[in-house]
């Protein structure tokens, strides 16, 4: 503990040098889950509004015009709403009305490609998933440097300003990575996965890496593991037996047993545990004979 109290802080200072030690920090995890940032959900939307409110403006503004040339007694100027040609020719004209009209087609074109784009971002970002509660604990331990922090030795931030805070509100938070549908069995290796390596110098840091591709390999092995001896035990089993309502029970007590292994084992929805469930049953009972 007294060595851990003394830490010199010339050495905290060369290795928790801010922005470089944390964008080294997020490029040390090789499953990429550390790549955490903010949505910015609020300022998206005022940005959207704001976005928006240009384009209602500039649509009234286009509607005045197009009434105008409308109610025009200048043929021209009517027949210019029906023939682009003659719009051009006469928007070269500074001092005619289809300068204005062609202007602000030309400001229409550009407004509308910079909300239609915000949009499509807004979508894209919408549909990803914030982090876990796992890589969000990790991560807000590591940028306030909580480690080892005691009476003697208060916590050590790797960031200062108002973006220390940047982790605060978990739901404006977005992970870069895509959050595969995880199994509850995979959830409980990631937490209690012995194969982990500590890697950096600096002392307030505990973070400990895997590789995600290890725990899916044990987790696919398991489940076709399983499933098999599942599926020859309960046919030798129903083989040996002749009493048909122990057979029944067994039927009901394996088939409960399988669906249950889905749920743990795998990441299948609730309409695909009932059909696999149902066909093993039918395997099941169809091979007791």
């Amino acid at each position: 503990m007294a060595a851990t109290q003394n830490l010199n802080r010339v050495e905290l200072g060369q290795v928790r040098d801010g922005y470089p030690a944390l964008a080294s920090w997020i490029g040390r995890d090789p499953d990429g889950e550390t790549l955490v940032f903010r949505r910015f959900r609020r300022l998206s939307a005022r940005n959207l509004l704001h976005l928006q409110s240009g384009l209602i403006q500039l649509e009234q503004e286009i509607d005045e015009l197009d009434e105008e040339a409308r109610k025009s007694s200048d043929l021209e100027s009517r027949q210019a709403s029906r023939r682009w040609e003659t719009l051009i020719q006469l928007g070269a004209d500074s001092t005619r009305l289809e300068k204005k009209r062609l202007e602000k087609a030309a400001e229409l074109s550009s407004k509308m490609k910079e909300y239609e784009e915000a949009l499509l971002r807004q979508s894209q970002i919408s549909e990803l998933s914030g982090p876990g509660d796992r890589v969000l604990s990790t991560y807000r331990d590591y940028i306030e440097g909580n480690a080892w922090k005691s009476a003697y030795l208060p916590s050590v931030p790797i960031i200062s300003g108002n973006a220390k805070d940047m982790l605060k509100e978990a739901d404006d938070l977005v992970s870069l990575k895509k959050v595969d549908d995880e199994d509850i069995l995979s959830k409980f290796l990631q937490d209690h996965w012995v194969f982990q390596r500590h890697k950096g110098s600096d002392p307030l840091d505990q973070t400990t890496i895997y590789k995600g591709q290890h725990i899916t390999r044990i987790v696919a092995a398991m489940s076709i593991l399983f499933s098999a001896v599942l599926l020859v035990v309960a046919i030798i089993s129903l083989y040996v037996i002749d009493n048909p309502t122990t057979k029944l029970g067994l039927v009901v007590a394996y088939t409960f047993i399988f669906a249950l292994s889905i749920a743990l084992l795998t990441s299948a929805k609730r309409a695909e545990i009932f059909g696999a469930a149902a066909a093993y049953a039918a395997t099941v009972d169809g091979g007791k004979y």
